[in-house]
Formats: C-alpha cells, structure tokens, sequence
C-alpha cells in the first residue's frame, strides 16, 4: 500500500499571477512529497510585474478556513506566509494556541519581489509578540531580518553573524536567515541559527531575473521536508537545494515580462513517462551533514 503523503497547510494570500503566495507553496509542498491545503489571507492583483491591488480576507472567514481544514484534516505543519494585518495575525495566533504542537514554518512575508509592500505598519508588534514566538522555524530574508530587529540591513556575511544574538531574541527556536539579497556574493549564503549554534548553509548562486516566489516557495518546501522525517536543519538543507534546481529551471518557463517564478516541477517534465516518487525526491535532497 502507498503511504499518504504528509498534509501541509499553508496560511498565505493569493498570487493571481501564480508565482508566489498560497500558489507556490502548494507547487512547492506537492513538488516535494506533500499534500497541501490552504487558508487564504488576502486576494493579489499581481503578475510577474508587480503587484496592483491587495484586498485582506475577512479575518473571522481566515479563521473559518483554519477551522475547517484543521477539523477534518491530519494536518502534520503549518506554512505561514502573507497576514496583511494585525487582525489576521491574531485569529491565526488564536488558532494555533489550539495546537500547540503543531510545528509551524514561518516565512514573515513583508515586500513583494516588486517591492510592493504586504504587511501593514502596524502589524509587527503582533507578528513579533505573537506569532513569531509560537513559530518552530522562521524564514526572514535580509530586508526582513532588518525590519524584525530594528537594525541595519546586513551587506555581508558577517554582518549577517552580528544580528544571530538579536534573532534569537524574538523567541523562535530555529531561524534560517536568507543571504539572497547579497548579490555580489559568488554564493548563495544562508545563516542557520538555533538556541546556541550557527552553521552555514552554501548553494551556488543561479544568476536568473526569475526569483518570483522564492521565500514563498523555500518555506513551503521546508515544512515538507520536516514532515518527512527530517531534522529541522536537514529539512532547510533540502528545500535550499531543491530551491537551487528550480532556479535553474526557471528559463525553461516563459511567464510574464516581469521577475519570472521559479520552476517548482522540474524533476517532473510534460514529456517523461517516469516521475520521481515522493521517497526518491526526499532522498534526493537530504543531503548528508
């Protein structure tokens, strides 16, 4: 008999462009052996160009979809993505204090690739205070980190190392700061930070205009992996690789005149009649220490 797959849910908005949001990360999560199921927080107007027009979902309905899949659903992680608001952020932190065993990857979604913001101004207390400490692991990429701190976006990788005592403050036990935004590095560099280590996390940098969605799509594969038996830096070892692939696959794609998504499917091509299973991916990409 095949085993199920792991049910992720993932609580994020809606990218009517398909490249990021509650799109990609259902990509991402079936891409790497999961089943996804969604609650959505906001609609997008967005494309590859930009993002026109946000619209906030009701916060009591977000809390109707939580409760909905959580009911009827084996959920195994929870993917955090866009809130929008501090409303939101409070019925998604009431929602999860229900389930405080629950692991839950968030990835604190504030600017699009555009630069359009998604987050409020003043909802940072409450994903500082609320949803930030209850979070297993947390995704901040530099601009991110900075805004979560209070202090300089970091312009190398050891002023990455100096904000590891500030992160670990904010109270999640384990925090992958992402060294994307470092272009002129001949590598993509991340920083892993638990309670009392920190160790380095290398990919090649793929040089490709198409980085849409790649926070979106790295945390979502993060909870997948997790939900595969995977330790937690195990599982950020895995989706940083997977992520990699599917950059570089982002040419095969012609989407949009804008930033590009990335390609989730890659392993998976139209014109194969032999896919990889789930347990070949998860192999595949559990690298050894």
């Amino acid at each position: 008999m095949n085993q199920s797959p792991p049910v992720i849910l993932t609580i994020a908005g809606s990218d009517s462009g398909g490249g990021a949001g509650i799109q990609a990360d259902i990509k991402a999560i079936s891409a790497t052996g999961g089943y996804a199921c969604s609650a959505i927080t906001a609609l997008t107007a967005q494309n590859t160009c930009g993002v026109e027009a946000v619209l906030p979902v009701d916060p009591a309905f977000v809390r109707a979809q939580l409760n909905a899949v959580l009911y009827d659903m084996p959920v195994r992680a929870v993917k955090i993505g866009m809130l929008a608001n501090q409303a939101i952020i409070r019925e998604v932190a009431a929602v999860l204090a229900r389930s405080p065993h629950l692991p839950v990857v968030l990835d604190p979604v504030m600017i699009a690739t555009s630069g359009d913001p998604l987050l409020d101004d003043d909802a940072m207390d409450a994903l500082i205070n609320t949803l930030i400490p209850r979070a297993t692991i947390l995704t901040p990429n530099l601009p991110e980190a900075a805004r979560l701190t209070g202090c300089p976006v970091p312009t190398t990788t050891e002023e990455m190392y100096a904000l590891v005592p500030a992160l670990r403050k904010l109270g999640c036990p384990y925090v992958m700061l992402k060294g994307g935004h470092l272009h002129h590095a001949p590598e993509s560099l991340d920083v892993w930070i638990s309670r009392d280590t920190c160790q380095t996390l290398s990919a090649r940098r793929i040089e490709t205009p198409n980085t849409h969605g790649t926070g979106c799509s790295l945390s979502a594969a993060i909870a997948s992996f997790y939900t595969q038996g995977l330790t937690p830096i195990d599982a950020g070892r895995a989706a940083k690789r997977y992520l990699t692939d599917a950059l570089a696959h982002s040419q095969q794609l012609t989407v949009g005149r804008g930033a590009g998504p990335v390609h989730h499917f890659f392993a998976y091509p139209a014109d194969e009649s032999v896919y990889l299973s789930k347990h070949a991916m998860v192999e595949s990409y559990a690298l050894v220490k």
